[in-house]
């Protein structure tokens, strides 16, 4: 198979590579320890009980084979895209073109998710004014271009880090801790927990942005392998701490009953002290995770119109600020428009189904590689396709159904742009 080199220096569409090590793994953070974690709790403690770390076990390790996959891929093809990339090299054009609509649809309903968290939390009354006025502020930010993204994302990264520790130090010392409430009871089925893992995965999916900006990344055959997972395993040890404390000090029960996890966790602990700041602290995760998805969803628009998938007029780069500006206006209306009209809910169950048909054809690609490609241990691409299938279809049943009608609509319009093209 042939790789992808960037675009030649000097050529209009041509992103400036400014992201190093440090700023990759900040931005994935960004991503991954956002409104997720502030979210994703209770309903995967509906799902699973007392088995919900059996759930966020098994989604970490999915994610940890689809961060290998997409680490190594990325590393071989540094350019804008992402899975559209890969598949589109790896499997065949229409692969990499479902990836893509996957992912652009996907993390489009994502963004709108976290557009309403903020707006859920600073204002509950006009949350989706609110949301619209963020999307609308970060879609300014990112105009600007990706290092004030960068910038931007390291002080909320900052904020959330804090504020996720202050809420593990109010549990682990508080008197209503109890260690039995970790214990797994006889209530937990395999059902229950792969649902949980496929709700828990949302949090973890924003590794993605890191390999979706290969193009504005300096060395990226050395930065993204190393920044994936260094990105990853932080936050697998952050989710790791916060579940526990939040068990120890509620119970399964409690938390599956809360409507604000992390909130009523410090309430539990009897530390009430500390619920404006967790309020402004899922905010600002929320903000942050829009931040990068914004950047990330962008990209594959830019990458999928440069191949006239999308409408070749969103390829632009901005002259000054080196961004596909035309590319990010267009998302952040979109994305606008959707949190002023949609529900949270059904957006986040939407995400995780599109998200894992993304890394679905990612693994399918990287299990093309050869040794010297930099292909990772077959058991890695093999377990993280069964991993993203399984937990695909284990979600809700309407995020199933929605999920698998979106795809097959990118499906139609493919096969109709296709023999379109034919007859011209």
């Amino acid at each position: 198979m042939s790789s992808v080199p960037p675009p030649a220096a000097g050529l209009p569409d041509e992103l400036r590579r400014r992201l190093g090590v440090p700023d990759a793994v900040t931005i994935g953070l960004g991503a991954m320890i956002g409104a997720g974690i502030f979210t994703a709790l209770a309903p995967a403690a509906r799902a699973a009980g007392s088995g919900l770390l059996l759930g966020l076990a098994l989604a970490a390790a999915v994610a940890y084979c689809n961060a290998t996959s997409s680490a190594r891929l990325a590393a071989l093809y540094p350019v804008s895209g992402g899975a559209y990339v890969y598949g589109h090299q790896r499997l065949g054009e229409f692969w990499g073109y479902l990836a893509g609509w996957a992912f652009v649809v996907g993390k489009t309903a994502s963004c709108a998710a976290m557009a309403l968290t903020v707006g859920t939390y600073l204002w509950p009354g006009q949350a989706h004014t609110v949301a619209v006025a963020s999307v609308a502020a970060l879609t300014a930010v990112n105009y600007t271009g990706v290092q004030k993204s960068s910038l931007l994302t390291r002080l909320i990264v900052a904020l959330v880090l804090a504020v996720l520790a202050a809420v593990v130090v109010a549990a682990l010392t508080s008197g209503g801790v109890d260690a039995a409430r970790l214990d797994i009871g006889t209530d937990v089925t395999a059902g229950g927990v792969l649902q949980a893992a496929g709700l828990l995965f949302f949090a973890f999916a924003g590794y993605a942005r890191i390999a979706t900006l290969g193009e504005e990344v300096r060395d990226p055959a050395r930065t993204i392998p190393r920044a994936i997972p260094i990105a990853l395993g932080i936050t697998l040890v952050v989710y790791t701490l916060v579940a526990v404390c939040v068990l120890l000090v509620m119970g399964p029960d409690g938390l599956a009953a809360a409507g604000a996890p992390l909130t009523d966790a410090a309430r539990a602990a009897g530390a009430d002290q500390l619920v404006p700041l967790v309020r402004v602290g899922a905010a600002a995760a929320a903000l942050g995770s829009l931040l990068a998805l914004i950047l990330g969803v962008s990209r594959t628009v830019l990458a999928m119109a440069r191949d006239h998938h999308l409408p070749h007029v969103l390829a632009a780069v901005h002259p000054t600020f080196k961004v596909p500006h035309r590319a990010e206006l267009l998302v952040g209306a979109v994305v606008a428009v959707a949190a002023a009209t949609t529900d949270v809910r059904g957006a986040i169950g939407f995400s995780s189904f599109g998200v894992l048909a993304y890394y679905a054809v990612a693994n399918a690609s990287a299990w093309t590689l050869t040794p010297g490609e930099g292909r990772p241990a077959r058991i890695i691409p093999v377990t993280g396709l069964a991993g993203c299938l399984v937990l695909g279809f284990a979600l809700p049943l309407p995020s199933v159904i929605t999920g698998t009608a979106v795809l097959m609509v990118g499906a139609g319009v493919y096969g109709i742009r296709r023999v379109g093209a034919r007859r011209s």
